[in-house]
């Protein structure tokens, strides 16, 4: 499904990686007291020291927003195979090895493989796009991604035309995982999407941010990115790709089904029933700020779902 062309970005609003880079460097010398006031552990995050990524096209889907620093992007994280402390994940993944990695693909489609990463990342030009990223606890970033569209992928596969639903799964390997040695969750993580969600022109799998390969602690070696979403439904670390007629169980549906549907659009006007979801906290910034619907992306997004009770499929 397109994008309007009335919601195309154009040329003049898509920022060049070396200004954002310089912008962010100042930025850093600037904003760095501020922020570590707001989230002292921030501070302390790994440096920034990737390998540069060889980028086909830079887009700005964030509004020409103020991006959130590289160091809260990779230190503040959302991780449970590690820590459910998000300042403990990034020193506690330091040493996960993404390499080798293989992705399975299998279920309704014609050509069901083994991936090798690498040759995967190889087979699609690589964008850069800037999203917002919403946590459901309140919190809010936005972050440079690089990946390629998941719809593209999904075309290479060959889906069949029962397929409905697109499963993803996370490594389970509690060896190099801690946290999955507890069971705050049912491993491995399991999330879904419907299959017109996953091949929506903004749904992506990511395999960097900020120009440079994704650290670990933010789902290296492959994560996806759906930015109208909740970030729960980012799965990080993917090793096996399913379609299937099915609506997939997923992780926090099994966790929490009273608080996590299969859905989890970003909604300000349906509470989670611990908290309201009707303002948020952008990362680095002293004060709240409205929740957008669908994170900001209403009107790419919404004919999705215009035929569904939002506060019901939740």
């Amino acid at each position: 499904m397109p994008l309007k062309d009335d919601n195309e970005i154009k040329a003049d609003e898509i920022t060049p990686k070396e200004v954002y880079l310089n912008r962010r460097e100042f930025m850093a010398a600037s904003a760095t007291a501020a922020a570590a006031a707001a989230f002292p552990p921030l501070a302390e995050a790994q440096s920034h020291g990737g390998i540069p990524m060889k980028i086909e096209k830079h887009v700005d889907y964030a509004g020409s927003e103020e991006q959130t620093l590289y160091k809260s992007a990779a230190g503040y994280n959302n991780f449970y195979e590690f820590s459910t402390n998000k300042e403990d994940v990034a020193p506690m993944s330091k040493n996960f090895r993404t390499r080798p990695w293989t992705v399975t693909i299998e279920g309704l489609i014609k050509n069901p493989r083994c991936y090798d990463i690498d040759e995967l990342i190889k087979r699609f030009p690589l964008e850069e796009r800037v999203y917002r990223l919403r946590c459901v606890e309140g919190w809010s970033m936005v972050i440079p991604w690089v990946g390629f569209p998941l719809a593209g992928f999904i075309k290479l596969i060959e889906p069949d035309s029962k397929a409905k639903f697109v499963e993803f799964t996370t490594i389970h390997d509690p060896s190099q995982m801690p946290g999955q040695r507890r069971d705050v969750l049912q491993w491995p993580y399991v999330e879904g999407l419907r299959l017109d969600e996953a091949v929506h022109p903004l749904t992506i799998l990511s395999v960097g941010m900020y120009g440079e390969v994704l650290p670990n602690q933010n789902g290296a070696p492959l994560r996806l990115v759906v930015p109208w979403k909740y970030g729960f439904k980012s799965i990080k670390s993917i090793v096996k790709i399913r379609l299937t007629d099915q609506m997939p169980v997923t992780s926090w549906m099994k966790a929490g089904p009273l608080e996590y549907g299969f859905y989890a659009n970003v909604n300000p006007e349906v509470d989670h029933p611990r908290w309201s979801q009707a303002t948020e906290r952008r990362i680095g910034e002293f004060f709240r700020r409205k929740t957008l619907m669908f994170n900001g992306y209403a009107q790419q997004v919404a004919s999705l779902y215009a035929a569904m009770d939002l506060r019901k499929y939740f």
